[in-house]
This record gives C-alpha cells, sequence and structure tokens, in this order.
C-alpha cells in the first residue's frame, strides 16, 4: 500500500500535537512518561518533535491517559479552524 505525502495542515496538526504533549509532559521525564505509556522513549521524543505528524490513535490515547489529560482537551489544543468545519461538515 501507497501511503500519499502529508498536506501542510497535517505536518501543522502534528507540529502542534507534539508541543501539546511536550507542554503537559513539563517536568516529568521522557523515558518514564513512554515506558508507562507502553511506548518506545524514541517514539514519544519522534511525536513531541514533529517527526510523526500522525501517530496512531491508542499511541496518543495511551500518552494522554500518561499525562492525565483527555482526548477533548487535547484536540482542543491542536485543532484549528479548518479541522472544526470538517468535523461540523461530516455530522
Amino acid at each position: 500500500m501507497v501511503r500519499l505525502p502529508l498536506t501542510v495542515d497535517e505536518l501543522q496538526r502534528g507540529q502542534r500535537l507534539g508541543v501539546a504533549l511536550r507542554r503537559a509532559r513539563g517536568e516529568r521525564p521522557l523515558l518514564a512518561t513512554a515506558l508507562t505509556a507502553g511506548i518506545s522513549p524514541e517514539t514519544l521524543r519522534k511525536i513531541e518533535s514533529g517527526r510523526v505528524a500522525t501517530p496512531s490513535f491508542p499511541t496518543i490515547a495511551a500518552i494522554a491517559c500518561v499525562l492525565g489529560i483527555s482526548l477533548d482537551e487535547l484536540w482542543a489544543q491542536v485543532s484549528d479552524e479548518s479541522d472544526a468545519q470538517a468535523v461540523g461538515s461530516a455530522s
């Protein structure tokens, strides 16, 4: 299966996701956070730096759970107006 290149919006959303997770992690060690979430430290590092712009839902859910933030709260920090319009038109 061929994976299409990410759009500029997807790359920017990945950057915002990384910033939001890094901010939520605060002073917690990256290693402990990653291991508690059941992912590798390198995966968390790549997500926080925006190098993995579209991580899987279970990965994000696990990280959010460890950090004590809801997925709704995380989405509010990461989404932009075009995301809200897309969600609104899908319902």
